[in-house]
C-alpha cells in the first residue's frame, strides 16, 4: 500500500491544546492544589509555547509510505558531524526558539536555578524533539533530518534565556515585577549565576 498526504499542525495540535487544558483542570481537582490565576496563566502560556515549538519543528508531517518513500535510508539523515556542518541561520533560529524556555521554565520547575540544570532542561527537551523526528522519519518518512547541530542550538538557547532571566531578576525593575508576581505566596523562579 502506497500512502502520501500531509498532516498539518492544526489536525494535531488543536486537541492537544484542549487535552492540556483538561489535564491541568484534572490535576488540579485530584491534587487539591489551589493554584492562582497567574500561576495558571504561567501554565498555559508554557503550554502555548511549547505546542509552538511543535509547530516549528514537527509540522506538516510529511507522510510517505510505499512507491512514495524516501529512498535514502533514515540512518543516513543524521547529521553527526557538530558546527562544521551548521547552517548559521538555521543555527540562529534554534537559539531564538530555545530562549523563551529558559526564561519560563524556572516559573514552572523551581529545581531550574542554575545554568547547569537550565542546560540540561534544554539538553532534554532537544533531544526528545531530534529522537522524535527521527521515529518520524524512520516510520512515516517524513524528509525532517536529525541534526547534532540542533542539540547544541537549541541547548544554547535555553542557557541564554535563562541568563537573561537571571540577570533580569537582579536588576531593580525584576525585583519589584517579581515581588507582584510573587504576591500572596506564588512561585517565582530561584535564579543564580553559576
Amino acid at each position: 500500500m502506497s500512502i502520501q498526504y500531509s498532516i498539518s499542525s492544526p489536525i494535531v495540535l488543536g486537541p492537544l491544546f484542549v487535552l492540556v487544558l483538561l489535564a491541568l483542570m484534572i490535576h488540579a481537582r485530584v491534587s487539591k492544589t489551589r493554584y492562582t490565576v497567574r500561576q495558571y496563566v504561567s501554565m498555559l502560556a508554557f503550554a502555548i509555547y511549547m505546542l509552538g515549538v511543535m509547530h516549528f519543528v514537527f509540522f506538516p508531517i510529511d507522510v510517505n509510505i510505499g512507491i512514495y518513500a524516501n529512498q535514502t535510508p533514515w540512518y543516513q539523515s543524521i547529521q553527526w558531524i557538530p558546527l562544521l556542518t551548521a547552517d548559521a541561520p538555521s543555527f540562529l533560529l534554534n537559539i531564538v526558539l530555545f530562549m523563551p524556555l529558559g526564561f519560563m521554565l524556572p516559573f514552572i520547575k523551581p529545581w531550574i536555578h542554575s545554568i547547569r540544570t537550565a542546560a540540561f532542561a534544554g539538553l532534554s527537551v532537544s533531544f526528545l524533539i531530534e529522537i522524535t523526528q527521527l521515529l518520524l522519519r524512520a516510520t512515516l518518512g517524513n524528509g525532517r533530518s536529525t541534526d547534532l547541530n540542533d542539540l547544541i542550538a537549541n541547548t544554547t538557547g535555553c542557557v541564554l534565556g535563562y541568563v537573561i532571566l537571571n540577570m533580569f531578576t537582579k536588576s531593580s525593575i525584576g525585583h519589584r515585577l517579581l515581588a507582584l508576581w510573587s504576591h500572596r505566596g506564588e512561585y517565582h523562579p530561584k535564579t543564580c549565576s553559576k
